[in-house]
């Protein structure tokens, strides 16, 4: 069964706030697969990082992607970079085609610089964390456009509002 909704966007944007009140709404059960990654790993994604190096997290990712994409639940929360695998990718065309509305949430430099500030949980972002968002939103924006059903700003976000928004475009 594929999912009702799947979240995807840059780091900071909202996904799993968002995700939580997608499923308060909608009654769904949800999945967020950075907390999947961690709790398979039994330690933070800082930590996998750190450790293990940027390949091992992707493999894990990966594997909770396919496993979250595959499963029970109605609402998928990915984490940021998750679209830059072509198996995901293609997960989630396959996703889009059966009808799952796959959700860009976007939402502005400005807007995500108060969100991210110097956040140590998010290592791709450790060292000058607004340059390093907008260079990964430079290369992640036109994978996040070709995947998404439609696109949502979390700007200036309102969780409550978001989710209502996207099952009214879901609709």
């Amino acid at each position: 069964m594929a999912p009702r909704y799947v979240l995807m966007g840059p780091p900071g944007t909202g996904k799993t706030t968002v995700g939580k009140a997608l499923a308060q709404l909608t009654g769904l059960s949800r999945i967020d697969t950075d907390t999947e990654v961690e709790r398979v790993a039994g330690k933070r994604i800082a930590d996998i990082f750190v450790e293990d190096g940027e390949a091992a997290f992707r493999a894990r990712e990966r594997e909770a992607v396919s496993a979250a994409l595959s499963g029970e639940h109605g609402i998928v929360s990915l984490g940021g970079g998750a679209i830059l695998d072509p198996d995901t990718q293609a997960d989630l065309r396959a996703a889009r085609a059966a009808g799952t509305a796959v959700v860009f949430l976007d939402v502005s430099l400005q807007a995500v610089a108060s969100r991210i500030g110097l956040n140590a949980s998010r290592p791709l972002l450790a060292v000058n964390p607004r340059k390093q968002w907008s260079e990964l939103m430079e290369q992640r924006r036109p994978v996040y456009e070709e995947l998404a059903s439609f696109t949502v700003s979390t700007d200036h976000l309102d969780a409550q509002r978001i989710a209502q928004e996207i099952v009214e475009a879901a609709s």
